[in-house]
């Protein structure tokens, strides 16, 4: 009985290195694309190569003549198609890196301070969503790490202003010429107000969510901002992040994601 002979293999550390890198890569990719429409197109893109080989290996010059010139351009097609998840792919690894100096500050300082700051900025913010609930008033609350004053100013009022249980919610009332958008949080302040946010594109979401919650998804997708919604149907707080939300979470629960990514 003859075993299988590998000993053309020849696998170096560095090999299993590598393959343990383009492994992490996919898995990142297939986390930003997982449940959006750049899934479709990505199949649709791994088809055309497909029948591009095929064609050409039938000598069907004609259809592998067309084929290959949209083979020839097909980086800079995915660039193009991919620009929102590519722009993802790299905040991601940016806002990982962001995340380890901070857990080093926080062996450098004291964790206990530190914590304790951002309590103190984040109880108006929870305070203001309690009230809210109670009278099932809707609210998006954008919270952005780098503040695009282009992007989030062109299409809001610029206020820059003290975070404030009362400001947040006077800005969410109904009768509010402001209620009817987002608010940014930058920088420890209210810079915007009545802010236009993309919507998702992602066509898996529950029927209920209305454009208040695709909003809120939609510029997490786009970003690495992270976004607070209160329903007005049901007074139900989510929060996104990254393109996915989780639905009526508690103030507890609140008050941990805040403090884990507020600026």
């Amino acid at each position: 009985m003859k075993f299988l002979d590998f000993s053309f293999l020849e696998i170096s550390p560095l090999d299993i290195v590598d393959v343990l890198l383009v492994a992490i890569i996919v898995y990142y990719i297939y986390n930003l694309i997982r449940g959006t429409i750049a899934v479709n197109i990505f199949i649709g893109f791994i088809l055309i190569y497909i029948l591009y080989f095929l064609t050409d290996a039938l000598n069907m010059k004609l259809l592998s003549g067309i084929l290959q010139s949209f083979v020839n351009v097909g980086f800079i097609a995915l660039i193009v198609v991919f620009q929102q998840e590519i722009r993802r792919f790299l905040l991601t690894i940016g806002k990982n890196i962001s995340l380890r100096n901070r857990t080093w500050l926080k062996f450098i300082f004291r964790k206990d301070e530190l914590e304790k700051n951002n309590m103190a900025k984040i109880k108006p913010i929870v305070d203001a969503c309690k009230t809210m609930k109670k009278t099932r008033t809707g609210a998006l609350i954008v919270f952005a790490k780098y503040f695009d004053q282009e992007v989030f100013v062109n299409s809001g009022e610029m206020m820059d202003s003290k975070i404030s249980k009362r400001l947040l919610e006077s800005i969410f009332q109904k009768n509010s010429p402001l209620h009817d958008g987002a608010v940014i949080i930058s920088e420890n302040k209210i810079k915007s107000a009545s802010c236009i946010l993309p919507l998702t594109e992602n066509d898996k979401l529950p029927a209920q969510f209305g454009l208040r919650h695709r909003a809120g998804i939609g510029v997490t997708e786009s970003s690495d901002a992270t976004a607070l919604i209160v329903s007005e149907e049901t007074g139900e707080i989510s929060y996104a992040q990254q393109g996915r939300v989780k639905m009526n979470i508690s103030f507890t629960d609140l008050e941990r994601l805040l403090n884990k990514d507020f600026n």
